[in-house]
């Protein structure tokens, strides 16, 4: 498991907390992972929560529910506008892969702004302990699966989990026709 993958829940995955998600893995290490459910909209605005920052975002300009831990936190995560793996990070960001990391949310945004090219914010993230994702993807709850440049930012969230599915090979892009009920089949 790296950063920068995307674990998409299968159908075998009974947890209301992530039928039928889509979460980017940010962070693994020995102690376990971190990652933010892509595909889970809130009707609550930004703005309503972090004034300032809804001019930065990617719409929608909502917050997402990023997983069912810490979700009284908010989390930003960004890609750097125009920077390369190897460019200096801009004061109020961490590098988790490529040109995207964290941005620390009390960074003024005069500061932040400039440097970011797309940011999306989380209240709360996913998390698993040492073994426990290793676990839960060898049990087949989970689909590890690589994410494509627009997945993060992805305007109709909704439809997420289908299109992922829908553009791998074999067996997975005929599981993105399975209804979200399946008693509707």
């Amino acid at each position: 498991m790296a950063p920068g993958r995307l674990l998409v829940a299968t159908p075998m995955l009974v947890d209301p907390n992530f039928d039928h998600t889509v979460v980017l893995v940010l962070d693994v290490d020995e102690d376990g992972a971190l990652g933010v459910v892509l595909n889970r909209p809130s009707p609550v605005p930004v703005d309503e929560v972090l004034p300032g920052w809804d001019g930065v975002l990617s719409g929608p300009d909502v917050l997402f529910q990023g997983g069912p831990v810490g979700t009284d936190s908010a989390l930003a995560v960004a890609d750097l506008r125009g920077a390369g793996a190897d460019d200096d990070e801009p004061v109020g960001f961490r590098r988790l892969f490529g040109s995207t990391g964290i941005v620390d949310l009390d960074t003024p945004t005069e500061i932040m702004a400039p440097a970011l090219g797309r940011l999306r914010v989380f209240a709360g993230y996913a998390g698993w302990g040492s073994g426990q994702l290793e676990a839960e993807i060898e049990e087949g709850s989970w689909y590890v699966l690589p994410a494509a440049p627009g997945d993060l930012y992805d305007a109709d969230p909704e439809r997420l989990w289908a299109r992922v599915l829908r553009r791998q090979p074999g067996e997975l892009a005929w599981v993105s026709t399975r209804p979200m009920d399946p008693t509707q089949n």
